[in-house]
């Protein structure tokens, strides 16, 4: 299968309530007008000089990138550097899911989607997670691509895990003869080191931002090659955030919920490696690859809303909704959409600030600017900002739950600050789906069950956004209706 030959690739869904987009050119043409140049930061400003919203300025990307050579690298490609025996995973792979959403090439025939198989620098043949271990989620039972999984688990501690590994590995191979142990040991020295920061409290919750940190503190900076020592100090309470969609990658200047990530976006995507790769040599090659894989990301589309769409309601909507929230969410028309790459103060969104205030404190800041990531062409780096980036709405239907945290589980309860709940129980069934309120599901008497979300936790409170609290009960039910058409 050709997956850029089918429509149901980049929505994953034949219905006809589709808006349509810019084309590919257009979107191009577009981006390289706008990375000419490189911008002050616009800055709205409160009483007392305090500012409300900063516009993230553009960086300069290299848009020469092959869609096609960057989908197949992301299934294919050896971007993780090293990881467990191919043997041991085909073993496994019968257990795992078995949804088929693109062809494996020869070597990855029976793997699942969201793991790949390749050949290691010594010649072994191991296999690792992918790109869509996390940005592969399913909505009304169907595995839609580009989609954060919220169905993820991190709450069960993964060091045991390591240790079965590593435990196996000697047991099964013969260290001096085998080429197995030798490729695996880059990938598990770096779990080692990660298994013990990423248990969440949460389920659903991605600990991205602390396998980076955990990770990276053990890598030097300017040849990302393993050092015993601690680089920097981590916290130890976890903090996780809701996964995003890929799709917005393309509208999008910085990465990460708070603007943090400046620069070549793919230095920034290409994080992922820290996992297992040997050294910077190795991410050097992949960062040409991950040039196509940003071209990729750039073809990637929203899936439409599959129900009927009240269209009389949608209509009265759309104007509230450019008046009250695309100043900072954006314009969506058939003329083509605006973005404008907001991040909004803390003090002003008012939604729960951990997040932001762990990532200014961390380490991995500084680290991440003295590193190879920040120091070699093309140079990314990492600014923290005090606030959350209003982010675009495309395909916000599919992208429950809301937040950066994942507290609230509807669009409705986004507009509705006094009907959030507290602690809220899904069943953990991707059909369990609220097509009223566009969410989750829930249980209104929360059970101790490891579906269950409570927004009592630091880092995971439900408060802030509260500018739709300002609607009537009826221009509130008209936004949420439009939402639906993006």
């Amino acid at each position: 299968m050709n997956p850029f030959a089918s429509r149901s690739f980049y929505q994953c869904n034949h219905h006809k309530h589709c808006v349509r987009k810019l084309s590919v050119l257009s979107l191009l043409l577009f981006l390289l007008a706008c990375n000419a140049y490189r911008p002050l930061a616009e800055v709205e400003a409160v009483s007392g000089g305090e500012w409300k919203t900063k516009v993230l300025p553009a960086s300069p990307q290299d848009l020469s990138g092959d869609p096609e050579a960057g989908f197949d690298f992301l299934i294919h490609g050896d971007y993780i550097g090293s990881g467990v025996p191919l043997e041991i995973m085909q073993s496994a792979a019968p257990k795992m899911p078995q949804d088929k959403p693109y062809e494996r090439n020869e070597l990855n025939e029976g793997i699942p989607y969201f793991m790949t198989a390749f050949t290691a620098p010594n010649g072994a043949k191991v296999a690792n997670g992918n790109c869509f271990t996390c940005h592969a989620g399913r909505v009304d039972g169907e595995l839609v691509i580009g989609l954060g999984d919220s169905f993820s688990d991190y709450e069960r501690s993964m060091v045991f895990m390591g240790t079965m590994m590593r435990f196996g590995m000697t047991m099964k191979y013969n260290k001096k003869k085998d080429l197995q142990p030798a490729a695996f040991e880059d990938f598990g020295k770096y779990f080692r080191r990660m298994a013990p920061k990423i248990k969440t409290t949460q389920p659903g919750s991605n600990p991205a931002f602390r396998l980076a940190e955990a990770c990276m503190m053990h890598r030097d900076p300017e040849d990302l090659t393993y050092v015993d020592e601690p680089q920097y100090d981590m916290w130890d309470y976890n903090i996780a955030t809701d996964t995003p969609p890929l799709w917005h990658v393309k509208k999008k200047n910085t990465l990460y919920y708070n603007g943090i990530g400046r620069g070549s976006m793919p230095k920034l995507l290409l994080q992922a490696s820290v996992l297992g790769v040997p050294d910077s040599s190795h991410s050097r090659t992949s960062v040409e690859a991950f040039r196509d894989v940003y071209a990729w990301l750039l073809t990637l589309e929203a899936p439409a809303y599959p129900k009927e769409i009240d269209e009389d309601l949608a209509a009265a909507g759309a104007p509230l909704f450019n008046e009250h929230c695309s100043g900072c969410h954006g314009t969506y028309s058939d003329q083509g959409d605006t973005y404008p790459n907001k991040v909004v103060n803390l003090n002003v969104i008012k939604t729960d600030r951990l997040y932001a205030d762990y990532i200014r404190q961390s380490g991995i800041v500084d680290w991440y600017n003295k590193s190879w990531f920040a120091t070699s062409e093309p140079k990314s780096r990492f600014e923290p900002t005090d606030g959350y980036v209003a982010p675009p709405l495309d395909g916000i239907w599919a992208s429950a739950p809301y937040f950066h945290n994942g507290s609230v589980p509807t669009i409705y309860q986004v507009l509705n600050s006094k009907a959030r709940p507290e602690r809220w129980t899904r069943s953990g069934k991707s059909t369990d789906y609220d097509w009223k309120r566009l969410g989750w599901n829930y249980d209104p008497e929360p059970k101790k069950d490891k579906w269950t979300f409570d927004s009592s936790v630091p880092g995971y409170g439900k408060d802030g956004h509260y500018f739709g609290d300002k609607l009537s009960e009826e221009e509130r039910w008209a936004v949420v209706e439009y939402l639906k058409t993006l």
